[in-house]
């Protein structure tokens, strides 16, 4: 079927297309004029974005994060959200919603019931590049729809809060119940600490500031200057001149007294035995105090450094004594290492925990919102549906479809040679001319109709003229 024909077989069934049309809008007409009107009422709601929390101080995720507003959709389309609504304009205590109650023969309480039959008349329209929500409620009643959307609304900023403030306050609960275990372990480690100390005589870890090992690094520094003295005194009393005696204990006053008597005594004897003879009794006496002033040098000499070997013993010994006096300190000391790290761990988990009860008890007291009610829902004038204008236009879309659908089925049914080029598809045999009847309501199609037909079908093999 060419444009040509189909154009035939609409000239040819324009009145069962014009009799669809017709039957078409006037069917929608009396529809839309039968329908009860509606009323649409919508919200607005702002998602604000505070960036820093207020009361926790933690940085908050963008408000527009990806599933964010769908989650944000389902909650205010949620049950609770509608029971919320519900009890706070006492929907149920109405003596005609109980009427209808009884008559819809429900399974359901009264409150999920009307929850459910207002979430059915609810739409929720997020804004496409923004943070914005719209609530709309549809309705009869056009005061209703309005307070209804304003509800709801409410609703959801409520429920936002009871969102982020109930798991607060469940946190808070939990932790107060830790805090008094916390507590109690920190007491315990405490007393365990402070016990273990008045046992072993121990009061502070840091071994650089106990008593025992200062006394211990004080003996061995007295040893050291004990070995000192010995070996001065051993090299002193070993030499036999000069420069041996120069090496003896510098320190004993008695012992250089002794020294400068010696040499004074010396030089004496030194002079009178360039002078006198040896058998002068002024030389035997020089000699002879000479020969004491040395054995009195000697004998102290001795006496001082056998002096100071028993010092340098009994401090070695006391050495070894207090070296494993801190030893087995220092072992004690171990153990109250491990007390005092005891009581600091319990004293960081009790510190902790009791931080987070502060801050969730904050945080679940507080009625911080980050839903704002940008435009408050009013009564519409107009109704939302029927459309008038809107059905008739889509009336004459679908009539005109239904009409062409019509007129082809009936075209089908009851088919018929309309042109030439019909009979030659249907005898397979070539038209040498064509008979034309003339009529009134035709002539104005005499003109130009002839071409426009050649010019619509375009050329045929076969066809003679």
């Amino acid at each position: 079927m060419n444009f040509s024909q189909f154009f035939l077989i609409l000239r040819a069934r324009y009145k069962i297309i014009l009799l669809a049309l017709v039957v078409t809008v006037m069917t929608t007409l009396v529809v839309s004029l039968s329908l009860s009107k509606t009323y649409k009422a919508a919200s607005t709601l702002l998602l604000t974005h505070m960036g820093t929390d207020p009361v926790t101080g933690v940085v908050l995720p963008a408000q527009l994060m990806s599933g964010y507003m769908a989650t944000q959709l389902d909650v205010i389309n949620s049950t609770s959200t509608a029971l919320m609504v519900v009890d706070r304009l006492s929907l149920d205590q109405n003596n005609a919603v109980k009427q209808q109650f009884e008559d819809s023969n429900s399974e359901r309480d009264i409150r999920h019931w009307l929850a459910n039959s207002l979430l059915k008349s609810l739409s929720v329209t997020p804004s496409r590049d923004s943070s914005v929500i719209s609530i709309n409620f549809t309705g009869a009643d056009p005061v209703f729809v309005a307070a209804m959307a304003n509800a709801f609304a409410e609703a959801y900023q409520e429920t936002s809060i009871q969102l982020t403030v109930e798991p607060s306050q469940r946190a808070a609960v939990y932790f107060a119940d830790q805090i008094n275990v916390l507590r109690d372990t920190l007491e315990i480690a405490q007393k365990k600490l402070s016990q273990y100390q008045q046992d072993e005589g121990i009061v502070n870890v840091d071994y650089r500031l106990d008593v025992e090992t200062s006394r211990l690094n004080e003996l061995s520094s007295q040893l050291v200057m004990a070995q000192g003295a010995v070996m001065g005194a051993t090299s002193g009393e070993n030499s036999n001149n000069r420069s041996g005696e120069g090496q003896s204990i510098v320190t004993n006053t008695l012992i250089n007294t002794l020294k400068v008597n010696l040499a004074r005594a010396e030089s004496n004897f030194a002079d009178i035995s360039q002078k006198l003879g040896s058998n002068h009794p002024s030389y035997e006496g020089a000699k002879a105090e000479v020969e004491k002033m040395r054995l009195e040098l000697n004998r102290h000499v001795r006496a001082t450094s056998r002096s100071a070997i028993s010092r340098e013993a009994e401090i070695r010994a006391a050495l070894e004594d207090q070296r494993t006096n801190v030893l087995a300190i220092n072992k004690t000391r171990d153990k109250l290492q491990l007390l005092v790290r005891e009581v600091e761990g319990a004293q960081r988990a009790y510190d902790s925990a009791m931080q987070r009860l502060n801050q969730t008890s904050l945080e679940g007291q507080s009625n911080l919102s980050s839903v704002s009610l940008l435009d408050p829902a009013v009564p519409p004038v107009t109704p939302d549906s029927p459309k008038l204008l809107l059905n008739m236009l889509l009336s004459v879309f679908l009539g005109t479809l239904l009409g062409l659908g019509f007129g082809l089925l009936a075209e089908m049914l009851d088919r018929r040679v309309r042109s030439a080029e019909d009979l030659m598809d249907v005898l397979q045999a070539p038209v040498l001319g064509v008979i034309k009847r003339s009529s009134p309501r035709h002539r104005h199609f005499r003109l130009f109709w002839p071409p426009l037909m050649r010019f619509l079908s375009g050329p045929r093999i076969g066809r003679r003229t």
